[in-house]
């Protein structure tokens, strides 16, 4: 380990491997909301943050888990849930009279079709304004649960997610 009066010590976030502050940096100086997109393995979690001497302020969020109290019946981290929660997420926000933001995707690497992208449909779709790109999200096919019904037999999933669509689109409209 380096050791001197010259060597600085990273901060902890930073080691951790938690933040990346040059991107935080740009975001802040933007001056608009976040629309933080968090994944785990299980669920995906979607925040609208405003900055604040204090510390962030949070306004608004949704988190995969809540799809059950509208039907959804299927996984809640595959993409599917992530629109869905995207949507979800976007018409809580227009609701508390919020209407655009800019995406913080924190470490997640930027792939075309991912998940965070999914969200981000789902967000967009709601009528939140979010600037965006439309040639990264992923297929409609792959947004309603086409690719997971071909090898799972039986499976209800774009069926499923379409009621749930209805149902989130009934209780905001």
């Amino acid at each position: 380990m380096a050791t001197g009066p010259r060597y600085k010590v990273p901060f902890r976030r930073r080691r951790e491997g938690r933040t990346d502050y040059h991107q935080r940096l740009r975001l802040l100086l933007s001056k608009e909301d976040r629309v933080v997109v968090r994944k785990s393995a299980k669920q995906m979690r979607l925040q609208l943050v405003a900055p604040d001497a204090q510390g962030d302020v949070t306004f608004s969020s949704a988190v995969s888990s809540e799809l059950r109290r509208y039907g959804y019946e299927g996984a809640t981290g595959n993409t599917t849930a992530a629109y869905l929660t995207g949507l979800l997420f976007g018409y809580k926000s227009l609701g508390k009279g919020y209407k655009n933001g800019v995406l913080d995707m924190g470490l997640q690497a930027p792939s075309p079709g991912c998940r965070v992208y999914a969200a981000l449909k789902g967000v967009v779709d709601s009528g939140f304004d979010v600037p965006h790109n439309p040639s990264i999200f992923p297929s409609d096919e792959r947004i309603r649960g086409e690719h997971v019904a071909e090898y799972l037999e039986g499976s209800n999933l774009p069926d499923n997610f379409e009621a749930v669509k209805e149902k989130i689109l009934s209780e905001f409209s």
